[in-house]
Parts: C-alpha cells; sequence; structure tokens
C-alpha cells in the first residue's frame, strides 16, 4: 500500500511541487536539463506582482472565499436538520426522506449544473416563481453584481468609503472584497447546498444513531425541554461529526470546479472563476504549467490552515473546577448514565 500511495500520489505531488518552483513549458520531462529552479517567482507572482496574475487570482480568492462562508455554515446546518427529522422515530416513511434526501447527492455534477442554467435562466422556473409573488428575479447567471453590492444598493449606496476603495489585497480593493458573491455565484451556492446536504445528513444519522437513549431520558428527568436537550446534551455528543462534515465541507468548497466547467466558465466578470478553475485554465489552456502548479500549492496551504483552525475551534475543552461545582448533579447523573463517564478528580469535587 505505501509503495502504490507513493507511486501515484506522493511522486506526482512532488513532481507538481517542482513544478510550481521551475520554468517548465510543458514540453518535455519538467526534469529536463533545459528547464530551471526559478525559487518562489511563480508564487511571487500570485501574491505580490502587482499585474493581472494577481489580480485574477485575489478575485478567485474572493470568490471562493464567499463560496466557502456561505456554503459550509449552510450545508452543515441544513444536513443536521435534516437528520434529527428522519431520526425521529414517529416519522412516517422515514426510508422514502432519507432516499429522497440523499438522492441529489448521487447524481451527476454536470446533469445538476445543466438542470440549474435551465432553472435560473431568466425565463426559467425560479423566476417564474418569483413573479407568482411579485419579484422581478434577475438574469442569474449573467449577472456580476455582488449581493451585498445590491442590498446596498437599495440604501443609495453605490460607492465605497476611501478607505476601502484606496486599499487593496491582491489587488482587489477592499471594497470589491465585501461585494459579496455575484447573483451568479450565489445560483452555485444554492446548487451546493442542494446537493451536498444528503451526503451530511447520513454522517449525521449514524452519529445520532449511536447517543443512548438513556442519555435523552436522564435529561428529560433533570427537566431539560426539548432545546435543552438538543443543545446541552445531544449536540456535545455530536462534536466528532460535526468536525468530520465541516472538514469535508472545507475541502469540497474550496476546490469546487465542475460547477464552474461546465457552468459558466468564470463569467460573467470572472465573478464565478475559483482558484481551482484558475489553475486549469492557467495550465491547460494558456500553457503556463508554474502558474497552474502554484495555484493549486496555495490553495492547498489554505484548506490546510482552514483545517486547522476548525480543528482548534472544535477541539474538546476541559471543563472548569468553578463550572463542575455550578452544575454538580449534572455530573452525578452523567455518573449514572451508561456512557458518560466521571473523571476521578470530578468525583471527589462532587463529594467535597
Amino acid at each position: 500500500m505505501i509503495v502504490l500511495l507513493g507511486t501515484f500520489l506522493l511522486v506526482p505531488v512532488l513532481m507538481a511541487l517542482w513544478v510550481s518552483l521551475s520554468d517548465w513549458t510543458g514540453r518535455g520531462s519538467p526534469f529536463a536539463p533545459g528547464v530551471s529552479f526559478v525559487g518562489a517567482d511563480n508564487y511571487g507572482d500570485l501574491l505580490a506582482g502587482g499585474g493581472l496574475q494577481e489580480r485574477d487570482f485575489g478575485i478567485s480568492l474572493r470568490n471562493n472565499a464567499w463560496y466557502v462562508l456561505l456554503v459550509v455554515p449552510i450545508q452543515t446546518a441544513i444536513s443536521l436538520f435534516l437528520a434529527l427529522l428522519v431520526n425521529q422515530q414517529v416519522l412516517k416513511g422515514r426510508g422514502f426522506f432519507r432516499t429522497a434526501f440523499y438522492f441529489p447527492s448521487v447524481t451527476s455534477t454536470v446533469a445538476i449544473t445543466v438542470l440549474w442554467l435551465f432553472l435560473f435562466s431568466s425565463s426559467g422556473a425560479v423566476n417564474q416563481v418569483l413573479s407568482v409573488v411579485g419579484i422581478n428575479g434577475p438574469n442569474w447567471f449573467a449577472d456580476p453584481n455582488g449581493v451585498v453590492h445590491n442590498f446596498l444598493g437599495l440604501f443609495g449606496v453605490t460607492n465605497g468609503p476611501a478607505f476601502l476603495t484606496d486599499n487593496s489585497f491582491l489587488s482587489v480593493s477592499w471594497w470589491e472584497w465585501l461585494a459579496g458573491p455575484s447573483v451568479a455565484l450565489s445560483a452555485f451556492v444554492i446548487m451546493a447546498v442542494f446537493t451536498t446536504s444528503g451526503t451530511f445528513m447520513l454522517l449525521f444519522l449514524a452519529a445520532l444513531q449511536n447517543i443512548s437513549p438513556e442519555v435523552q431520558e436522564a435529561a428529560m428527568v433533570d427537566g431539560a425541554n426539548a432545546w435543552e436537550r438538543f443543545w446541552r446534551v445531544t449536540l456535545p455528543q455530536l462534536r466528532p461529526a460535526v468536525f468530520t462534515v465541516v472538514t469535508l465541507g472545507l475541502i469540497g468548497a474550496w476546490q469546487v470546479f465542475d460547477q464552474i466547467y461546465t457552468g459558466t466558465q468564470g463569467q460573467p466578470g470572472k465573478t464565478t472563476v475559483t482558484p481551482a478553475y484558475l489553475s486549469y485554465t492557467a495550465a491547460f489552456q494558456s500553457q503556463d504549467w508554474p502558474r497552474g502548479a502554484a495555484i493549486a500549492f496555495v490553495l492547498f496551504a489554505i484548506i490546510i490552515v482552514m483545517t486547522i483552525i476548525q480543528r482548534w475551534v472544535l477541539r474538546d475543552r476541559k471543563v472548569s473546577r468553578r463550572r463542575m461545582l455550578i452544575v454538580p448533579r449534572a455530573g452525578a447523573i452523567a455518573g449514572t448514565v451508561p456512557g458518560i463517564g466521571v473523571t476521578g478528580d470530578r468525583k471527589k469535587e462532587e463529594e467535597r
């Protein structure tokens, strides 16, 4: 297994890393004598070059950051809600609903994208439904305006303050960073939530079925209502599942490519360009293989950093002595319920 992984995973990754540090033109071997080592020049052009390459990369990061910011929390919340719904014993036809919610996840991404292009066209079903309630729907996949800017425009705010318009990051002004996802990208956000919530629902459902009913019964005996049982009992025990769902959601959201390639190809106005798609166009269309590889490794670093941050946020925290003194009865109940242990120090504290 180590030999297989090394041959088909590690070696190509190391080759791509070398390409990102070289001036390889895509012809011949990247290890040929004519290929020179240029160090971090390709990364410098992306992150501090000041030209079109830096701006395109900044725009792609802006687009993808808003995509992640919206998709990951929404799909996590909806998948948890669906799991709680189909986990109810009183729900009739649970097997049907589980299959129905999961079905979009096994459908081809290309097919879903084509369907979305039809539904969200200017005369599509979505705008037809909106017209029924008196809303004039936008031309979704042809509107490059950010939804935040559109919202501010309702109040007459069309230009940002000088400290936002005059300062920039990656050649993109902070006013543009705060524009929000474009109307076109918003349709992709809805599609991502629609297609991935079913998969994560199954992960939450498996975790919910591993929670002992006696834990819920103990909380009910203690006088906890339904919301308190969910917030104080169920959700803490779902921490590993939440970590898995958020991690997979982050990785998938930062690597979005299929929808963009088959849908808009970065248009309108580059507002649906993502780093993954930009890496593809740089390498396979512009034949700038070092820049494409550099974008891929910057994206890899972003995913690693985001995963570490969310791992730190969702880490297990020790219960303080002050909190144990405030809620001693919870510790006593936990000591009597199978599956919830009480440490020796906590037992001594409760006895004291």
